[in-house]
Formats: C-alpha cells, structure tokens, sequence
C-alpha cells in the first residue's frame, strides 16, 4: 500500500490518505470505516496518519484486496462521506507530525569520505554503535515545498537517505523482531547548512542551527510488504540516485548500511520507547551529499533556482525546489 498525508487546499487541513488501483487517493479514515467496520477510538477523518497507521497494518491484507478493486466500491464508498482525490494532490510529508524523529549515521562510505576531506579517520566507535542525533521533528516539509538555506548560511547541502517509519511501537526491540515494527519506508532529504553546521560541531554539540530549519519527507510511505522480496535477514536492497537540476550526482543502495535497519530500530528503542510515526533516517548513502563529492564537483553549494530530486527504487520521487530566502 501507499499512504500519504494530502492537503487539497494550501489552508486545508491534513487528510491521511491511501491509493487506490487507479491512482486516486481515498480518505483513510473512510476506508478503513467501510472495510474494517470499525475505526481505532477517538478517530476521524481528520486522525493523522499516525494515529490510523497500527488498524491499516493491522488488517493490510483486508484493505489491500478492498484497494484493488477500488471501482466496484466507489458508491458504497462514497455514501459513508468517503473522498477521493486526484493523483496529482498536494502532498506533506507521509507522518506530519511525527513524535520523534532519530537521524543515524550509517554509511560508511559516507562517513569515511567526509571525515577524509578534514583529515581525520574513522573513529573505532562508529563500528560498534550505530550513532544518531534527534532533529527536529516539527520541521518537516513535503514533495515540492520550496526550501530556502537559513539566515547567515551559504553553503546548502541535500543528503539522500531512506526513511524508516514505525508502525508498532515498543520499548527493547531485539534487531530479530525488528522488522515487524516497521509500518514503511519513505525518502528523506536532510537538508544541511554546511557552514553553519561546521562551525557549532567545532564545540562538540549538536548538530543544530544547521540540519534544523528544514528536512524533505516523502513523496509517500510504502508499507513494509511491498518490499519482501527486497529484505534478506537484516539486508534490505534498494537503489538510490540523487539529481540536481536533472544532472545526477549520488547514486548508491541501501544494501550498502554498515549498520542495518533492525540494528537501527534496536538501538533507537533501547531504554526507549517507540511510537507509531516515530521517523528513523539512515543517514546518508555513499557520494549522497554536495560535501561529500566537493561544490568544485557538483556546480557548487544548492541556490535558489535548483532542484534536488531524490529517488529510492520503489519510493517514487522526492522533489525540493531551493528559493531565495524571503
């Protein structure tokens, strides 16, 4: 299944939503009323994702035969106040709102280029514990939000990587059970101001000023089944390719995680717990990211006029259009 956070109107509210067989996009709430006969406690139509993504999951086999035969469905549907909007719809990030959201450092390509261009090695820590920072939750943006660098900043970055949402919460996960917590898989752009990044890491916190004013999520969240055949134990093989401005700069696979998404989960969840919508980053593939190829390499830092496209087999496409600051 795909499911998406829509907003039809620039001041409408969220509408958590699912696609049907013929692209369109219906309300879940509604969808979940009609198949399921009952919906969680407390929801409406108006329910973040979040909030509707344990009974979706809960009964996908359900919905996902309901989806696909979508048209026959249309009246019942629409008699219960059920919705249906059109593919090309405004789209926010898949989970809004999520109530936390953890950015690993996974890569070691990533890392070990890098830490290389400031002369420095790989630190034996990195290989031993999978190391994250909480950024900021309330920042997220969606599939063509217009993005601007942060006052003071001159050296915009994009960073292509995979985003892992929680749809089952739990506190002490083992990386054996760790895929069954996985709701889906969504694209992350973590924005960077380099600049401002590389000065507050010089005092041994953060980072802050420089990752927090904006990260791109989505186009949308696919649930986990739609990868099976893609995951080997902890091994999940998926190819990713960044572009600038229709030239493309990054491109690696999700195969090549030094620390892996169950090991992910287990660390972010130890002494913690999670919760459904909780977003979980990799970190950035290999060559994902303008600092890691050099600005001498790539038609220099982003500007306003560009536009970074990233894709992740399967995901679809996350577009973020840079713009001058207002």
């Amino acid at each position: 299944m795909r499911l998406a956070t829509l907003q039809p109107q620039r001041d409408s509210p969220p509408v958590a939503a699912v696609a049907a067989a013929d692209e369109s996009w219906l309300t879940l709430f509604s969808v979940l009323r009609v198949v399921l006969g009952e919906v969680p406690t407390g929801a409406s139509w108006m329910s973040p994702l979040e909030e509707l993504l344990p009974a979706a999951l809960e009964q996908r086999e359900e919905l996902t035969a309901w989806l696909a035969d979508w048209p026959r469905h249309v009246a019942t549907f629409s008699a219960t106040g059920g919705r249906a909007y059109p593919p090309a719809t405004p789209l926010l990030p898949p989970v809004v709102r999520p109530p936390a959201f953890r950015d690993f450092y996974a890569f070691e390509q990533h890392v070990k280029t890098c830490r290389a261009r400031r002369g420095q090695t790989m630190p034996p820590a990195w290989y031993e514990v999978p190391a994250f920072y909480f950024s900021n939750a309330r920042a997220l943006v969606g599939n063509g939000a217009p993005v601007f660098a942060p006052a003071g900043a001159k050296e915009l970055d994009y960073e292509l990587e995979l985003g892992v949402v929680i749809g089952r919460g739990g506190r002490d996960i083992p990386a054996a059970r760790a895929w069954e917590h996985v709701a889906g898989l969504t694209i992350v752009n973590d924005l960077s101001a380099r600049d401002l990044q590389r000065a507050e890491m010089s005092v041994g916190l953060g980072p802050a000023k420089g990752k927090d004013f904006a990260t791109a999520a989505g186009p949308w969240l696919v649930t986990r089944d739609e990868f099976a055949d893609r995951i080997d134990g902890e091994r999940l093989q998926l190819a990713m390719r960044a572009r600038k401005n229709g030239r493309e700069l990054s491109r690696g696979d999700v195969a090549a995680l030094h620390h892996s998404i169950p090991r992910l989960i287990a660390h972010a969840s130890r002494d913690a717990e999670l919760f459904p919508g909780d977003l979980i980053a990799t970190g950035t593939v290999g060559t994902g990211c303008i600092l890691e190829l050099g600005p001498e390499n790539t038609g220099g830092w982003l500007m306003p006029g560009d536009e970074v496209e990233l894709e992740i087999e399967r995901l679809g496409v996350l577009r973020t259009p840079i713009v001058a600051r207002p």
